[in-house]
């Protein structure tokens, strides 16, 4: 009798397991996580029993203390390090070192391979982040908001793809394609904005430091180094560095990822050679009397060929598969309920749509910048891409059915909160923390009316297009 719950328990965890990767396998389980976590941190943010505990969480001390046995030395690394800052420094780095390699990937192989593909959604992109950053300035120029013009200037890719996935073949696949790619370019652009215009004051012999470990870095990979671990030691070396020079720490990821080999350890030749060999003896080895199959010596064959299957991937390859579902459903998801919780009592004051002639109006300028900046951006510069011929329209693509796309764009959400907490500084504590709030809702009300208006303007683009076949 014992064993019925037993079976059924154990049924129930397989049955939870299967469901549960086919979720993280549906193109728009990362969108609906996210969403998720933006909803349970507002909640834990907000609700009496649970904002300060929420709050008090986020700014522990985390460090690890190094003492002498005679205290004469008390080391603390790193210091003035938060669980925030942890999520926001530490754990960031994981996620644009992803990027990095999607980018890196995407400009050796893919959609942004050669000039002639990778034109047309540049070009998009830098319409896409020049538009909002124009009208973000218009409004906030010369008051305390205007530092934060690089908040509307990002697209999120998980939110697009999640919401491109639900609308299905009413949009053309030419034209995911070309949202994927200019989502692409513009986190490129995202991270030079960051790096050039959101540090701190850059300490010149640290970043030589870091520049000279990159140089080795990079010598270390001409030089033909292939195995993982070396690289991981280096990157977390230019990680601490960058993080006390004043370039912001998650820069080390992308740079890092840039340094990786991209070359297999084993060519076709090699593989082909070796996969040959240890088959060979696997099957020679079969008349060894053993009563397990497997027997011993043909573990050993099975070990090599994994060995060498492994090792005929790049490392880049590699490293991307196995952090994308940590980076998708961990960390990103971790990332939103640290930075989305916004207590919305504490910015009440400030009207969200008021404009201040000190203060600006935060909320104004990234809300209007991600609905309205972004697709006239990407769309008045697609257009003049293409009048000019260094672009081409995307296959079976309206200029109605394109807009409404590039409304999309205006999806800002993960990269916008992300230099939200970086922007404001040099003001009181009260007002930067304020300011930083606005932004977070501006960007959450942003992203969600750009999402609704790219998908009811696809709806009627594709209405209007069935009407005219």
């Amino acid at each position: 009798m014992r064993l019925i719950p037993i079976y059924t328990w154990n049924k129930g965890i397989r049955n939870f397991d299967v469901r549960s990767k086919k979720f993280s396998k549906q193109p728009w389980a990362q969108g609906v996580l996210l969403l998720a976590c933006v909803v349970i941190a507002m909640l834990l943010a907000n609700l009496p029993f649970t904002k300060h505990l929420y709050h008090s969480f986020l700014e522990t001390t985390l460090t690890i203390k190094m003492a002498s046995p005679d205290g004469n030395i008390d080391l603390f690394f790193p210091r003035d390090m938060t669980v925030e800052k942890f999520i926001n420094d530490i754990l960031m780095v994981v996620f644009f070192f992803t990027v990095g390699l999607e980018i890196r990937r995407e400009i050796a192989y893919g959609e942004l391979s050669s000039p002639k593909k990778a034109m047309m959604p540049v070009i998009a992109a830098f319409g896409g982040v020049i538009a909002p950053a124009v009208i973000y300035t218009i409004i906030n120029h010369g008051t305390y908001a205007a530092s934060g013009w690089g908040i509307p200037t990002a697209t999120d890719i998980a939110f697009a793809v999640c919401i491109l996935s639900v609308l299905g073949d009413r949009v053309p696949v030419s034209l995911k394609v070309f949202l994927t790619a200019l989502a692409i370019a513009d986190d490129l652009i995202a991270i030079l904005v960051v790096a050039l215009f959101y540090g701190g004051t850059i300490k010149l012999g640290i970043l030589g430091i870091a520049l000279l470990v990159i140089v080795f870095t990079f010598l270390l990979r001409r030089l033909g180094e292939k195995s993982m671990l070396p690289y991981v030691l280096l990157a977390l070396v230019v990680w601490a560095l960058f993080y006390y020079s004043g370039i912001h720490a998650t820069m080390s990821g992308v740079v890092m990822a840039f340094l990786i080999p991209s070359t297999p350890r084993y060519n076709k030749s090699q593989f082909e050679h070796k996969w040959a060999k240890y088959t060979r003896r696997f099957d020679e080895f079969a008349s060894v009397p053993s009563m397990a199959f497997p027997n011993g010596p043909q573990r050993h064959c099975l070990k090599k060929l994994g060995k060498i299957g492994i090792g005929s991937m790049d490392m880049t390859y590699r490293l991307e598969t196995a952090l994308s579902p940590w980076v998708n459903f961990l960390i990103m998801p971790v990332f939103a309920l640290a930075n989305a919780g916004v207590e919305i009592a504490d910015v009440s004051y400030f009207n969200v749509f008021r404009f201040d002639p000190v203060l600006g109006s935060v909320s104004m300028g990234i809300f209007l910048g991600l609905l309205l900046g972004k697709p006239v951006g990407i769309t008045l510069f697609s257009w003049v891409a293409i009048k000019c011929k260094v672009g081409e329209m995307p296959a079976k693509a309206t200029w109605p059915m394109f807009f409404a796309v590039a409304c999309l764009g205006g999806i800002g959400f993960t990269m916008s909160i992300f230099v939200d907490t970086l922007s404001f500084g040099g003001h009181s504590p009260e007002i930067m923390n304020a300011m930083r709030d606005m932004g977070k809702i501006a960007v959450l009300m942003g992203s969600i009316c750009a999402g609704i208006l790219g998908s009811v303007l696809v709806n009627v683009a594709g209405k209007f297009e069935n009407r005219k076949k």
